[in-house]
C-alpha cells in the first residue's frame, strides 16, 4: 500500500482551513501534516528539516505576509514539493505570478475546488506508483 500524499496547507481561515482538510483528507490518499496561517509561521516549517511534504497548498492572502512569500521560499527550501495555490484571487495576473513563483498550478476556491481534489487525486496515484 501507498503511503499518503504528505501536505502542508497555509490558509488563515480557520473554517476554510478545517474544511479543506476534512474534504482532502476524505476524498484523497493524503495526510495533512501541519497548516498555517501566516507567512512567518509558514517558513519557519518550511526551514525545520526532516519534516517531509510532498504538497504545499498556498492561500494568497494570509493573516501576516502572503502566500507569494510562502511560495518563494518554498522554491529554494522545498523545490520538490509541488505547490497548489487555492485562492479567491485567481485573476490572469494573480495566476501567472503564482507560477513564476513556483506554484505548480492554481485553483480559484469559489469554483475550482472540483478540480483541486481531481489534481490531488492524480497527484497521489502518480507518487504512489514511484515509492
Amino acid at each position: 500500500m501507498s503511503s499518503p500524499l504528505s501536505t502542508y496547507i497555509v490558509e488563515d481561515s480557520p473554517v476554510i482551513r478545517e474544511n479543506l482538510i476534512a474534504t482532502l483528507e476524505e476524498l484523497v490518499p493524503l495526510q495533512v501534516v501541519g497548516s498555517a496561517e501566516d507567512e512567518s509561521t509558514a517558513l519557519r516549517w518550511l526551514a525545520e528539516q526532516g519534516k517531509p511534504c510532498d504538497l504545499m497548498i498556498v492561500d494568497i492572502f494570509l493573516k501576516g505576509g502572503t502566500g507569494l512569500g510562502v511560495l518563494q521560499a518554498a522554491q529554494k527550501l522545498r523545490p520538490l514539493t509541488k505547490k497548489v495555490v487555492l485562492s479567491n484571487f485567481a485573476t490572469p495576473d494573480m495566476r501567472r505570478r503564482c507560477l513564476e513563483l513556483g506554484a505548480d498550478e492554481v485553483f480559484d476556491k469559489s469554483n475550482e475546488i472540483d478540480t483541486l481534489i481531481a489534481w490531488c487525486m492524480q497527484l497521489a496515484g502518480a507518487s504512489s506508483t514511484n515509492n
